[in-house]
């Protein structure tokens, strides 16, 4: 190699790390993350003939010259026959420009349907997704979930046109990629993060936040230009592009990197050091890990945690819209001004956390405590407000946009305390404490509807603030009580079995002078 190709080598790592490659790819692809997921959130709205489902429900009066017996014709052309999935010629028309696509007479009930079915894969695949990466690499697993997520959104359009069933299936699938991202980034950052920069390293979680700012009104704009389908295909492709990426740039260890500079291997090797094992544990501890108070605080505080914060993303919109008559969603300004300051909140906290960890101002335990309790106390004291103030629709956005953004202070706290803790079963712990929490969403709902479905007032729903109120406030004080950011002792369990050489993908090892 030449004086000047040196040259050029050093410049581009010097301009932008491997670690830095790594970060940016992991912010884009949790923002992907969200937009694979809630795309179908968005897009319905415009799938579902409003004419069929008005007159499913008997809630409204037919459209001219539609009718609606047996195997009647809808809307022009269009034919409904039993459990048919398509209008056709249904033509949309916003801004000006006429949008002719199909749509599909789902009442409300397969509507809802077709939403929830995502989490059924969802939740199969969170440990076995976090314990698949400590053993063959998170590069990989969070990868293929990515690539195939993206790939199952493209042709999502295309399930829906040939059935319902077909398009269910296709969202369970998706689910089921998408679940195993999560707890799979916790190994990519066992290997390559050094311990006291992993606060920023986990807010880029967070962007899924971020994505969700920015997912829904560029969906809503193509939806208006483009029709429905539109949404799907672009946000598969870009997708698609962004595993490209990730395979292309992202290695699985600092050690197999083929642009890495020694300085920065070393310097990540040498910080990490023993924490991380180079061989991977072939086995998890089961025993000692369900025992150990510092997992339960993590899993007991997440759960905690994610059933709150589901409940104040799901439910606040409904308590705003049918109590203060105030439609939250179709505000552009207040439906992402608390996704974009959650996101802001991530990194703030994150950035300030290792910044005293490295000074040594704070012990990472006391630096876990401090940031989870403002994340869930300061939610947990908005929600009384909410039961003395929530009655105007101003204080209500208020609460709501302040609890989301004191809440992204979660990634300076507990969410990657299992990285402290047992870097070598990150992924494993994170997997156990979200496939729980995944039932918060379900819990939430439950809990809203049995609460206010008889009595839709404003006193049923401040129960509903003083029950998240506890909860947040539990979810601090249980990881208070029981959380550490001590290394634990069965992180490096003894080997049972020899590990065959090809999963490890230890690369050369460093030699001094290189």
């Amino acid at each position: 190699m030449s004086n000047t190709e040196r040259g050029c080598l050093y410049r581009v790592r010097n301009f932008l790390s491997c670690r830095q490659v790594l970060n940016l790819l992991t912010m884009l692809g949790f923002m992907l993350n969200y937009a694979l997921r809630v795309n179908l959130t968005i897009a319905i709205v415009d799938m579902v003939s409003p004419n069929v489902t008005e007159a499913l429900s008997g809630n409204s009066t037919k459209a001219a010259n539609a009718t609606l017996s047996g195997n009647a014709t809808l809307a022009g052309n269009a034919t409904l026959a039993g459990n048919a999935t398509l209008l056709a010629n249904a033509t949309t028309a916003s801004e000006g420009v006429d949008v002719v696509e199909e749509r599909f007479p789902w009442d409300t009930y397969q509507t809802n349907f077709v939403l929830g079915c995502f989490f059924w894969g969802y939740v199969l695949t969170e440990l076995p997704g976090g314990r698949l990466a400590e053993l063959i690499g998170g590069r990989r697993v969070f990868g293929h979930s990515m690539l195939w997520a993206s790939l199952l959104t493209l042709i999502t359009p295309l399930a829906a046109h040939i059935n319902y069933v077909v398009l269910i299936i296709v969202r369970v699938v998706l689910g089921f990629m998408l679940g195993a991202s999560w707890p799979a980034i916790h190994p990519v950052a066992a290997v390559w993060i050094p311990p006291m920069e992993r606060s920023k390293f986990m807010s880029n979680m967070m962007a899924s936040s971020l994505g969700a700012a920015i997912t829904m009104p560029i969906c809503g704009y193509l939806i208006s230009v483009a029709g429905w389908a539109s949404v799907f295909y672009l946000t598969g492709a870009v997708g698609l592009l962004w595993s490209l990426a990730w395979f292309t740039f992202v290695y699985e260890t600092p050690a197999t990197h083929p642009r890495i500079s020694a300085e920065e291997r070393r310097e990540i090797e040498e910080a990490i050091g023993s924490t991380t094992s180079k061989k991977r544990p072939s086995y998890v501890p089961w025993e000692q890990l369900l025992c150990s108070p510092a997992v339960w605080a993590i899993i007991i505080c997440h759960g905690l945690a994610v059933f709150g914060f589901f409940t104040v993303v799901n439910q606040l919109p409904t308590f705003m819209s049918k109590i203060l008559h105030f439609d939250i969603k179709k505000n552009g300004l207040f439906s992402s001004l608390p996704y974009l300051g959650k996101y802001v909140m991530a990194v703030a906290s994150s950035y300030l956390a290792d910044y005293l960890r490295k000074r040594g101002t704070l012990s990472t335990t006391a630096t876990r405590k401090l940031f989870t309790t403002f994340a869930l106390v300061i939610p947990g004291c908005l929600m009384i407000v909410q039961v003395f103030l929530g009655y105007d629709a101003t204080w209500s956005v208020t609460i709501f946009s302040l609890a989301l953004f004191a809440h992204g202070a979660v990634t300076a706290g507990y969410l990657g305390n299992g990285l402290d803790i047992a870097p070598n079963f990150g992924g494993t712990i994170f997997g156990l404490a979200n496939t729980l929490s995944s039932f918060g969403g379900f819990l939430s709902t439950w809990m809203v509807g049995a609460l206010t479905y008889e009595d839709e007032s404003f006193h049923s729903w401040q129960i509903v603030f003083w029950i998240l109120a506890f909860t947040y406030i539990s979810a601090a004080v249980s990881f208070v009580i029981l959380g550490t950011g001590e290394l634990q002792s069965w992180n490096n369990p003894p080997e049972r079995v020899k590990i065959s050489d090809v999963t490890q993908e230890e690369g050369v090892p460093l030699k001094n002078g290189k």
